[in-house]
């Protein structure tokens, strides 16, 4: 990777006297490693999971309505394929499945072959294509890549990096960001709109140098990267130029990643974790708790998955 000359030196985050951030406990049972969460509209139900305890979460937003699936396999996040499937990122691969009953089965295998690694960061571009991450399980460096999923096939197209992070997508699809939480560095790549496919080399947008380090990430409607700051205890907003322009304080030591929810996705869901903490900070009740957000900002859809 190469770093961006243009970028623009990072400015100190600012708060909006507008509309100041409303938090709430969306969900109380609290996640060893919560990661991964989307929303489907047309249902209004948020999905996210526990990688470590290997549990899918279900939350029906208009009824309250709350389900916990218990997993074969370690998964992070997912993607819907149409109204009735999902395909989820797992430590063996693809997987297909059946919302209503919950049926599994594999499309593509990733990584498979190697105990070693698992399955990380994830998200849909406009076009179809699903971008997934690995890491090492235990992160070791340079053991992670980042994967595009397309046409039936996971294609490679960035390796060595350590803790893959923060995927998401310019709301034009022209432009994609992640990050290597072990770098704290947060990268933009140009792309082809309708492949959802590289067309350079990565460059370094923004570089993390605060407490804590760049986890999951989302876009707004207008483009601001919205990322979840492991270990600093906040949401941090940059702009499509790399300048931190907003800061959210967060219950949680580990916010993990941000999802827009709500019919008018005019609120965020934001997952955290418990992992690695010290007994006394573990046993803080809202580590690992979901948190609902009201930050006067608007998301969109989540693209369905070509297969």
């Amino acid at each position: 990777m190469t770093s961006d000359p243009a970028s623009a030196t990072p400015t100190g985050p600012e708060t909006d006297p507008s509309h100041p951030a409303s938090i709430s406990v969306l969900c109380a049972e609290r996640c060893h490693l919560g990661e991964g969460p989307t929303y489907d509209a047309g249902t209004d139900t948020a999905w996210w999971f526990d990688i470590v305890e290997r549990r899918l979460f279900e939350m029906d937003m208009s009824r309250g309505g709350f389900r916990v699936h218990a997993l074969p396999f370690m998964a992070s996040a997912l993607a819907y394929v149409d109204g009735d499937r999902q395909v989820l990122a797992t430590d063996v691969g693809l997987v297909l499945r059946e919302i209503a009953t919950g049926n599994l089965d594999l499309i593509v295998p990733v990584e498979a072959d190697n105990a070693d690694t698992r399955s990380n960061d994830a998200r849909a571009h406009p076009s179809g294509c699903f971008w997934i991450s690995t890491m090492g399980r235990n992160a070791e460096p340079d053991a992670g890549a980042i994967y595009a999923f397309r046409d039936g096939v996971a294609r490679p197209i960035f390796s060595r990096l350590t803790i893959p992070n923060a995927i998401c997508f310019s709301p034009d699809g022209t432009v994609g960001y992640f990050a290597d939480t072990c770098r704290n560095e947060l990268c933009r790549v140009r792309l082809d709109p309708a492949t959802g496919l590289p067309i350079e080399a990565p460059t370094i947008l923004h570089r993390h140098t605060e407490a804590g380090g760049l986890d999951g990430a989302v876009t707004d409607a207008e483009g601001l990267i919205w990322c979840a700051i492991w270990g600093g205890a906040r949401l941090n907003a940059y702009s499509p130029e790399g300048q931190l322009v907003r800061a959210v304080a967060l219950p949680a030591l580990q916010p993990s990643c941000p999802a827009f929810v709500g019919r008018q996705f005019d609120r965020m869901l934001v997952t955290s974790a418990y992992q690695g903490m010290d007994p006394g900070a573990q046993s803080a009740a809202s580590n690992g708790q979901t948190f609902l957000l009201d930050i006067g900002r608007n998301g969109s859809a989540s693209p369905y998955v070509r297969l």
